[in-house]
């Protein structure tokens, strides 16, 4: 059962919508994003690059650019080292295309996610040593190898960390202690100490920070050969990727950086990309957030999963189209296979979950041994999103057993991780999201631990539906659903708006789709104003709730035209167009 809740934000909406040109519908939705000030609103609806933070706010970045500057000049030998998924993969693009247009000495590693594991590992450091490697440039990874970053250290490897996830810490007496790598420099905003106004930024995000640190201090040695401007439009697009991928709050500068980086996207030179739309059918043209967190991402990401995320960054690096759509193809034919694995995984996690009785326990823990490892991220999202619960799925692995956590949004996991973390041998992450790896003989002392300890009430479990504005279909225009335009790109922190309307009165139904998968309804609403409103969602599962709430065969009555069902609905409002004529379309998410 869903709660839903009306914002009840104020402000003068009126004169919001005088003082910026919009309607006071708007206007109450921006206040619904947090937004108070004038500046804010500004920001949020017109924001330009030139209001996203400079690099040297962040702490460490100004000594991270000058060592590795002074690497370049001297011809040291420097390796990336990122990570598997999006973020690491375009984190790892970033820095390297950066540093080869500065003339370094540069090769990139990407850690194998079965061999490996996550970031930085003496494997790594051991192979960085053979091949001559005097400093070592981490991205999206780093903040929690204080020990591979002491081995670095000892075999005369300098290392310079950049990385945006949680940093490690201990509790003494009380008191929080972070527990900081010696690094030579420690480039990573969720620092106490740093004083970076926004600290939601991607791995990726951080990395093109560097490059534009660095391109400012060569810049100042007037060298004529650099075009920074040129190379820094084309590595915003991967920064707004990972942001997107990385399901980083599209607020502040995420948003700027999104929204700026998908005008360039729209008209890529990047053959990989390019590529990955093809095979994927997207118009260039027509590229959103949706399609990078929805296609191109899991198409980057599914390399990492069931081969070697080296694919993807060599993807990136191509620099012929047929090299693009070979690799392209591939990429796109990994990600099909993982569908299919990952539909599987679920129905196996939700079999667990009923015989092990784990809807009784705020924090699920499921292990399934056989399922593919790299695949525990996704069933555990799928999983939080059925149950509400924060959800570990965990798997056997060459060495143990490994798992990926998926949270709420009243239980941070990292920090409930850092509670029992003599349970694992590696663990590490965000509040929403965390991976780890430990023995199997734990797994049934953990799951105790952390159901003892979580702070979770019945109240968290319930699915909340924040509505924007309560309003009536026939306030809904063609003007309001352009208008929408200006709050995207939509994403986490900046859904896409929610109205609502009661007492709608269902009078017929008809299913649409080649699988007949989402249907059309005709309804009528208080006010006596014929509409049509579409729902993509579970029919299955709407049809079970008008047979319960109405009867026995209501369903059924509605798909036959016969209908008088009154129903609260919750709508998304946008544009359709269709053989040249475009209608406002009225989409169902929620319904009572």
């Amino acid at each position: 059962m869903e709660k839903w809740f009306v914002a009840a934000q104020k402000a003068d909406f009126q004169k919001w919508a005088a003082d910026f040109s919009i309607s006071p519908v708007l206007a109450r939705i921006l206040r619904n994003r947090d937004l108070t000030e004038n500046t804010e609103i500004e920001k949020f609806l017109y924001g330009k690059l030139e209001d996203c933070y400079a690099p040297g706010l962040m702490k460490d970045m100004e000594k991270a650019a000058g060592i590795t500057l002074q690497a370049i000049l001297e011809k040291k030998a420097i390796r990336v080292i990122g990570d598997y998924d999006v973020d690491g993969i375009c984190s790892a693009y970033i820095l390297t295309k950066g540093l080869k247009t500065l003339g370094a000495n540069v090769s990139t590693a990407i850690p194998h996610r079965i061999h490996d594991g996550y970031g930085l590992n003496d494997h790594l450091i051991e192979l960085a040593k053979a091949d001559g490697v005097e400093l070592i440039i981490t991205c999206d990874n780093g903040i929690a190898a204080a020990p591979q970053i002491a081995l670095a250290n000892a075999n005369g490897i300098g290392v310079i960390v950049t990385d945006h996830h949680e940093v490690p810490f201990v509790e003494e007496e009380g008191v929080r202690r972070e527990i900081l790598p010696a690094a030579l420099a420690v480039v990573d905003p969720k620092q106490e100490s740093c004083g970076y106004p926004f600290k939601s930024i991607c791995g990726g995000v951080v990395a093109y920070k560097l490059v534009q640190a660095l391109f400012e201090k060569a810049d100042a040695l007037q060298d004529e050969k650099l075009r920074p401007a040129e190379v820094l439009e084309e590595l915003l697009e991967f920064a707004a990727l990972a942001t997107v991928c990385d399901v980083m709050e599209l607020k502040d500068e995420n948003r700027i950086i999104v929204k700026e980086g998908l005008k360039r996207l729209k008209n890529t030179r990047n053959q990989g990309l390019r590529a990955l739309m093809e095979v994927n059918s997207i118009e260039p043209g027509k590229l959103s957030a949706y399609h990078l967190g929805f296609v191109l991402g899991p198409c980057l990401n599914a390399t990492g999963r069931l081969d070697t995320a080296k694919r993807a960054l060599e993807l990136l690096q191509s620099e012929s189209k047929v090299d693009a759509m070979s690799a392209a193809r591939e990429l796109k034919d990994l990600n099909d296979s993982r569908k299919n694995m990952t539909l599987q995984g679920v129905k196996e996690a939700e079999a667990y979950i009923a015989a092990h009785h784990l809807e009784q326990d705020p924090v699920m823990l499921v292990y399934l041994p056989h399922v593919h490892e790299s695949l525990a991220g996704i069933i555990a999202g799928r999983i939080r999103e059925k149950y509400n619960h924060p959800v570990f799925v965990l798997t056997k692995s060459e060495e143990g057993v490994k798992g990926s956590g998926r949270s709420i949004e009243s239980y941070h996991m990292y920090e409930a991780m850092t509670r029992v973390k003599h349970f694992f041998t590696k663990y590490g992450g965000h509040k929403l999201a965390a991976g780890l790896s430990m023995e199997e003989k734990d797994i049934e002392a953990l799951r105790r631990a952390m159901n003892a300890d979580s702070g979770l009430t019945a109240e968290d479990f319930i699915p909340r539906v924040h509505i924007d504005v309560p309003m009536p279909l026939s306030y809904a225009d063609e003007d309001l659903a352009a208008e929408l335009d200006l709050l995207e790109p939509f994403g986490v922190g900046n859904p896409k708006p929610l109205f609502a309307q009661k007492n709608l009165t269902f009078r017929a139904g008809f299913k649409m789709g080649v699988n007949k998968n989402f249907a059309r309804f005709r309804v009528s609403t208080p006010e006596g104003m014929d509409a049509q409103v579409v729902f993509f969602g579970d029919l299955e599962r709407f049809g079970a709730f008008l047979d319960e709430k109405y009867g026995s065969g209501s369903a059924q009555a509605l798909y036959a035209g016969r209908g008088d069902f009154s129903i609260s609905v919750v709508y998304q409002l946008s544009l359709n167009t269709y053989r040249g004529r475009t209608e406002v379309q009225f989409v169902m998410q929620h319904y009572c």
